[in-house]
């Protein structure tokens, strides 16, 4: 297996709503109502507001590939446009999806680590993200590489609020 990490640029624009779309629905479609999807989905994940975030320069875009295969995307945070205030010292994971038929195959673990790396260079002293409460195999997974539980915060579908954990990672 061959994988690949690249960051997005604006020619990657419509790969990168295509895979935000499908990796979304795919992980939260059965749990949540038609209407909520399309809501969130309509709102987070049109060009315009792709766009406006990757020109953001506190925000950034990767996709992974495997095998040449665009596999999922990683989208990062810094500064005042991390979702929490976490300070200066922080770096934020704001999406990390994989698509589900590629899952199983440690591709997360990749962009759990190309996070760090960017994080380490940047000589931030944590990183952290949030995950719906209900996400249990990915709450298991950020909690065998060493991110905590540190705190919750509201996150909307559509009309519904729902709770998000708040896992951290210190690296220093």
């Amino acid at each position: 297996m061959t994988i690949n990490i690249k960051k997005c640029t604006f020619e990657d624009l419509g790969l990168l709503q295509e895979i935000s779309v499908e990796t979304f629905n795919e992980t939260f479609k059965i749990q949540n109502s038609p209407k909520n999807m399309k809501a969130y989905l309509e709102k987070a994940f049109n060009l315009k507001q792709l766009e406006k975030e990757l020109s953001n320069i506190s925000s950034e875009f990767y996709f992974i590939y495997s095998n040449e295969e665009i596999a999922g995307y990683l989208k990062l945070n810094t500064y005042e446009v991390q979702t929490e205030m976490m300070g200066n010292d922080s770096l934020e994971i704001e999406r990390i999806y994989i698509r589900k038929k590629l899952h199983k195959q440690g591709l997360g673990k990749y962009l759990i680590n190309k996070a760090i790396e960017i994080a380490i260079v940047r000589n931030k002293e944590k990183i952290w993200l949030g995950v719906w409460e209900k996400n249990e195999s990915a709450i298991t997974f950020y909690k065998k590489i060493d991110f905590v539980q540190t705190g919750a915060h509201s996150f909307y579908m559509g009309d519904e609020e729902q709770t998000d954990f708040i896992m951290t990672k210190t690296l220093i």
